[in-house]
């Protein structure tokens, strides 16, 4: 089993690390965007972890872009055991519970300065926030009465949606469905869903950001993450939530994994991620299941401490999560900007919009889906294999 305690540190040190980076970035003319709560949803069913209501945040458009529309996915990891989400509407960023939620600063791909969000600073721009732990597939009616747990997370997606449409978002010319990490991968797996919310006039993608979870072998040599990723669709119910293609083709835990259900993902999808994100060379490759000794740890920690042969597998992990992506390049309509960035989640980051060496085909990450998604250009980037701790 992974294990949940180390994650969830990690976790909480990855939501300080953002917000201090949001801090730092955060303009002063930026609008502060206030939380918005849909008590409407708990008549529906559409809750939170906890039975609370779910929620977003919007920052309006203006000038042309007053009927763009984008929505970004919160991100947060799963939960997986029925003690793990019952810890997790107690967390204090809210990833279970709207109770607990505070604002979150809106930069990077949800900003509004026009330097740093060439494309999108002037779209209707919404924080789409989690609270269900199953990255907005779940659907179980029965609720946990012993824990008070509700696994409800497709109908808060749905809810929240349909609130937006509600409020201008029916009359859109354009929309992308964004997320980072979890988010990204709800992205990914409600970009249809997402896209069917729409008339044909209405141009719609999806942009999921350090959301491609690839299945991979770990040190060990075992696919030992699946096992976490069956928990979580047992648990959730998330099965009947998953593309109906890739379920019936394999056991739905496998259609989790973006390699699996893009092929039957018919919107546009833009992958950005890092072929070295931290997150998957922690938890994937060398959790304490496939390196119980910890060999592996200094390494993650600081690449300058890596010896030859763990430089190695870890450019053999780069070989095999460009080959999970050999889905996406094979792809008319799907696009990547794939860079060595040691990081997970750059879309809210300097690497978005500024940081020169994070830079492929002389395009910042903000350029190069900004043409992709106006159709300028149909673009497939992947960075040179390098591991350098001072890159990006």
């Amino acid at each position: 089993m992974i294990k949940l305690g180390a994650i969830n540190e990690y976790l909480s040190l990855k939501c300080i690390l953002i917000v201090c980076v949001m801090v730092f970035l955060h303009i002063e003319s930026s609008e502060e965007v206030g939380i918005t709560i849909i008590e409407s949803a708990v008549a529906k069913g559409a809750v939170c972890l906890d039975g609370s209501p779910p929620a977003y945040q919007l920052d309006k458009g203006f000038d042309d872009g007053v009927n763009n529309w984008l929505v970004h996915i919160q991100g947060g990891g799963w939960c997986d055991t029925t003690q793990d989400c019952v810890n997790r509407k107690t967390m204090d960023n809210g990833l279970g519970s709207s109770k607990l939620m505070s604002e979150l600063y809106f930069t990077g791909i949800l900003s509004n300065q026009q330097d740093q969000n060439p494309s999108f600073y002037n779209w209707n721009r919404v924080y789409m926030r989690y609270c269900d732990g199953s990255s907005f597939t779940s659907d179980v009616e029965e609720v946990d009465q012993v824990n008070n747990l509700y696994f409800r997370g497709a109908r808060v997606f749905n809810v929240i949606v349909e609130e937006l449409l509600s409020i201008g978002m029916k009359d859109a010319q354009n929309a992308l469905l964004s997320g980072c990490s979890a988010g990204g991968l709800a992205a990914i797996l409600n970009c249809d869903k997402f896209h069917g919310y729409f008339s044909s006039s209405t141009r719609v993608k999806c942009v999921p950001d350090a959301g491609y979870f690839a299945h991979v072998k770990d040190l060990s040599g075992e696919y030992r993450f699946e096992n976490y990723y069956d928990r979580v669709v047992q648990l959730h119910g998330s099965a009947k939530n998953l593309p109906s293609g890739c379920t019936s083709s394999m056991k739905p835990s496998l259609c989790f994994y973006p390699q699996y259900a893009m092929p039957y993902i018919k919107t546009p999808v833009f992958v950005v991620n890092s072929a070295y994100d931290t997150w998957q060379v922690f938890y994937i490759l060398s959790s304490y299941e496939a390196d119980p000794n910890g060999d592996f740890t200094k390494c993650k920690n600081d690449l300058t401490q890596c010896t030859p042969s763990q430089r190695q597998r870890l450019q053999d992990f780069r070989s095999d999560f460009l080959g999970a992506l050999s889905v996406v390049a094979n792809s008319s309509t799907k696009g990547m900007f794939v860079n060595t960035c040691y990081t997970h989640c750059e879309t809210d980051q300097t690497i978005w919009f500024q940081n020169p060496s994070a830079k492929l085909s002389d395009k910042t990450m903000a350029e190069g889906v900004g043409d992709w998604f106006y159709d300028n250009n149909k673009l497939q980037l992947i960075d040179t294999e390098r591991i350098d701790p001072h890159y990006c």
